[in-house]
C-alpha cells in the first residue's frame, strides 16, 4: 500500500478491549474519523453494560430464591411458594435468553438487509465539530455582601435607665382635733333664769357653766386625741427620714448602674465597629479578588472560545476542502471518504469491523481488505430451555452444519454489503469498480498459531453490481456470479490469492549497499558518516530478519519523515512493517528521540519501532518507551548485533568527539 498517511493517532477503547490507529493525510479529517470511531465505541459500551446489568439482575433474582428456598425454615405451603416462583422466573429466564439468541441470530443472517436500508452517502456537516463552545460561559461571580454597620442609636448600644421604685418621702401628717371651747353653747347649762338673775348673777352663771361635766369630759378626750395624733405624726415623720434616706441610696445605685451599662454598651458598640470594619475591608478584599478572577475566567473562556471557533472554522474548512477534494477525485481524498462509509457501518459487536483501502486514481479501482469474522465470533446458541425436573436451564446450540452454513452466508453478505455502500454512497462517481479480499485471523489448527489469510475475493464494476437487485438475490449465487474467488465451504478458511493486492511498496526507498564487510576492531561507529550508519543498521536487520517474504529498504534522507529503514514481513502470523531510526550520537539520547519514533510508528501505521544509537539512552526515555511497541538498542547492544552476524567494531565515544571537532575547527 502507499504510504499516503501525514496523520496518525492511537485510539484505544479499554473497557472494550478495542485498539485502532486512524490515519489519514488531512487532520481534519483524522479527528472527524476518531469522533465518528469513538461515538460508535460508545454505543456499543452501553449496549454491553446495559446486557451485563439484565445478566446480573437475573443472577442475583436467582441466587436470592436460591438462598431464600435454602435458608427458609417455615411451613411447607410457603416453601412450595418460592419454589414455585422460582421454577417461574427461571423458565421466564429461559425465554429472554431464546429471544436474545434469535435475536443475535437474526442479526447475523441479515447483515445484506439491514445495511440495504440505510443511506451511506457521507454528511459532511456531521463531521464538523459544534460551532458553539461546549464549555458553559463562567457566569458573573455573586459578591459577598457587606454585614450591616452597627449603627449607635440602636437599642443594643443604648440600655434603658433603670427607674427604681422610689419610697414616699412626703406623708399626709393626721391633723388636730379643735379644742372644745367651754363656752361653746353645746356645754351651756339649760337653767332658766329671770331677767333680773341674768343682771344679778351674771359670773355666777358662768362658773356655773365652767363646772358643766360633759365640756370637762371632752376636752380631756381632745388632749388624749391630741397625744395620740402626735405619736403617729412622729412616726410618719420618722418613716419619712428614713425614706429619704433609703431613695438617695436607691438612686445612688441606680445611677451607678446606668454609667456602667452606659460604659459596657459603648465598649460593645467600639468591639462591634471595629470587627465590622475589619469584616468589611476582608470581603472588599474577597469580592476585589473574586472580580478579578470572574474577569480572568470570563476572559480564559473568551479566549478560549475564540481559540476553539478559529480552530472549528479551520477544521470545518479543512472538512469542506476535503470535500471538495473528494468532488475533484483527488486520490486521498477519495480513499478517506470511503473509509468513512466503512466506518459508519453498523455490525454485531463482537465482529472485527477493521480494512484497508488503496484507490487507484487511474482506473478508479478501489481495493478494499477487510478483515472478516472468525467462526467462534458468531453465536452459537439458537435456544434456552427450561427443565421443569431439573429446574435448570440448558442452552441448545447450533449443529457444527448449522453454523457453518450460517457463517458462510454471513461472509457473502459482507463481501455483498460492503460493495454496496461503497458504489451507493459514490456521489462523486469516483469509484468505477471496487475490489474485495475478506481476510480471516483464526487459529491453524494444525500449528496452533493465529494466521491471516485471504478466504474471499472479488471484483466488480459499478455499472454491473448497479444492476443487481440485490433485496432479492442469494448472497452465495450473487457472489458466483459475479466471479467472485473462494472455497466452496468458507468455513474451512482455506487461503486463496486475491484478485487484486493492495501495492505495498515505497517510492520512498533507495538503493542499498554494503558496509558491514568493510568494517574491523579498529573502525568507530561513533565517528562513521552518517549515511554509512544507516546502511550499516539496515544491513544487520536484515540478517536479523532474513527469512522468506521479509525485506529491508532504506528511505531517502529528504524524504524519510524520522523513518530510516523500513522492515515489511509478509508473514501472515508475525507480518507487519517495522520501522527503524538510526541515530550515530555522541551524546545522551534522551526523551525528544523517542517520542519522535513513536510519532513515526503511528504515521506509518507500524507494527513496531526500534531506535539504535552508538551512545545511550537517559532514564526519561526508557520510561517513555514503557508500554509501548519500541526496543532502544544503545551502542553496547548495536556491538553485540554486529558480533552475532561475524563482524567486529568499537565504539569510541572521546575519540568521536575529537575527530568531529577537528573538522569543526
Amino acid at each position: 500500500m502507499a504510504y499516503r498517511y501525514t496523520y496518525a493517532q492511537e485510539v484505544r477503547h479499554p473497557e472494550l478491549g478495542k485498539y485502532r490507529i486512524v490515519s489519514g493525510t488531512d487532520e481534519a479529517v483524522v479527528k472527524a474519523k476518531i469522533n465518528a470511531l469513538w461515538a460508535s465505541w460508545n454505543a456499543e459500551y452501553k449496549r454491553k453494560l446495559e446486557k451485563d446489568r439484565v445478566i446480573a439482575e437475573r443472577e442475583a433474582k436467582k441466587n436470592r430464591l436460591i438462598e431464600e428456598r435454602e435458608s427458609s425454615r417455615e411451613k411447607s405451603e410457603q416453601q412450595k411458594e418460592k419454589a414455585k416462583e422460582e421454577q417461574e422466573n427461571n423458565r421466564q429466564a429461559a425465554e429472554d435468553l431464546t429471544d436474545e439468541a434469535t435475536e443475535a441470530l437474526e442479526q447475523v443472517t441479515d447483515i445484506l438487509h439491514n445495511g440495504l436500508s440505510e443511506d451511506h452517502e457521507v454528511d459532511w456537516e456531521r463531521l464538523k465539530g459544534p460551532e458553539i463552545y461546549p464549555k458553559p460561559k463562567p457566569a458573573q461571580l455573586e459578591y459577598l455582601k457587606f454585614p450591616r454597620e452597627p449603627q449607635p442609636d440602636d437599642a443594643r448600644y443604648n440600655p434603658p435607665l433603670e427607674n427604681p421604685i422610689l419610697l414616699p418621702e412626703d406623708f399626709t401628717f393626721f391633723e388636730y382635733p379643735p379644742e372644745p371651747q367651754p363656752d361653746s353653747p353645746k356645754y351651756q347649762p339649760v337653767v332658766t333664769f329671770s331677767f333680773l338673775d341674768k343682771m344679778l348673777n351674771r359670773a355666777e352663771i358662768k362658773t356655773q357653766a365652767a363646772k358643766n361635766k360633759p365640756y370637762f369630759q371632752d376636752h380631756a378626750a381632745w388632749v388624749e386625741s391630741v397625744k395620740s395624733i402626735e405619736q403617729k405624726n412622729q412616726r410618719l415623720a420618722a418613716v419619712a427620714e428614713q425614706n429619704i434616706i433609703e431613695n438617695k441610696r436607691r438612686l445612688k445605685v441606680s445611677v451607678q448602674n446606668d454609667l456602667e451599662n452606659l460604659r459596657r454598651a459603648k465598649e460593645l458598640y467600639v468591639q462591634e465597629y471595629e470587627a465590622w470594619s475589619k469584616s468589611v475591608e476582608r470581603i472588599r478584599i474577597k469580592n476585589v479578588t473574586l472580580y478579578s478572577e470572574s474577569v480572568a475566567a470570563i476572559e480564559v473562556w473568551n479566549t478560549s472560545a475564540a481559540e476553539h471557533s478559529a480552530k472549528q472554522d479551520q477544521e470545518n474548512a479543512a472538512i469542506d476542502n476535503r470535500k471538495a477534494q473528494y468532488e475533484a477525485l483527488v486520490p486521498d481524498a477519495v480513499s478517506d471518504y470511503c473509509e468513512i462509509v466503512l466506518s459508519a457501518s453498523e455490525y454485531p459487536d463482537s465482529f472485527p469491523k477493521e480494512f484497508e483501502l488503496e484507490y487507484i486514481s487511474g482506473t478508479k479501482i478501489l481495493a478494499v481488505d477487510y478483515s472478516l469474522p472468525a467462526p467462534e465470533h458468531l453465536p452459537r446458541v439458537k435456544e434456552v430451555k427450561y427443565i421443569k425436573a431439573k429446574d435448570d436451564m440448558v442452552e441448545v446450540f447450533l449443529s457444527e452444519t448449522e453454523l457453518n452454513r450460517i457463517y458462510d452466508g454471513v461472509l457473502y453478505q459482507i463481501c455483498l454489503r460492503t460493495i454496496h455502500e461503497l458504489f451507493e454512497a459514490d456521489v462523486a462517481n469516483a469509484l468505477s469498480a471496487v475490489v474485495f479480499n475478506g481476510w480471516v485471523k483464526s487459529i491453524d489448527k494444525a500449528t496452533g498459531k493465529e494466521v491471516n489469510g485471504c478466504v474471499i475475493s472479488v471484483q466488480t464494476t459499478k455499472e454491473e453490481f448497479q444492476k443487481i437487485a440485490l433485496v432479492n438475490v442469494d448472497p452465495k449465487a450473487c457472489f458466483k456470479t459475479l466471479k467472485g474467488i473462494g472455497s466452496s465451504k468458507l468455513h474451512s478458511l482455506t487461503p486463496i490469492a486475491p484478485v487484486l493486492k493492495i501495492n505495498r511498496e515505497d517510492k520512498r526507498f533507495v538503493a542499498s549497499y554494503a558496509v558491514a564487510g568493510q568494517l574491523d576492531e579498529r573502525s568507530n561507529l561513533a565517528a562513521m558518516d552518517w549515511e554509512d550508519f544507516e546502511h550499516l543498521i539496515r544491513e544487520l536487520f536484515e540478517k536479523e530478519f532474513s527469512k522468506p517474504g521479509c525485506e529491508v529498504k532504506v528511505t531517502q534522507a529528504s524524504r524519510d519523515g524520522g523513518v530510516d529503514s523500513v522492515v515489511l514481513d509478509s508473514d501472515p502470523i508475525h507480518g507487519g512493517k517495522t520501522v527503524i531510526q538510526a541515530k550515530r550520537y555522541t551524546n545522551t539520547v534522551g526523551v525528544a528521540a523517542v517520542r519522535e519514533l513513536w510519532g513515526t510508528v503511528l504515521n506509518e501505521g507500524a507494527m513496531k519501532g526500534i531506535l539504535v544509537t552508538t551512545a545511550d539512552y537517559g532514564p526519561d526515555a526508557y520510561e517513555f518507551a514503557k508500554g509501548k511497541p519500541l526496543v532502544l538498542l544503545n551502542g553496547a547492544n548495536l556491538l553485540h548485533l554486529l558480533e552475532k552476524h561475524g563482524h567486529k567494531a568499537k565504539i569510541d565515544i572521546k575519540e568521536a568527539k575529537r575527530i568531529f571537532s577537528e573538522k569543526v575547527s
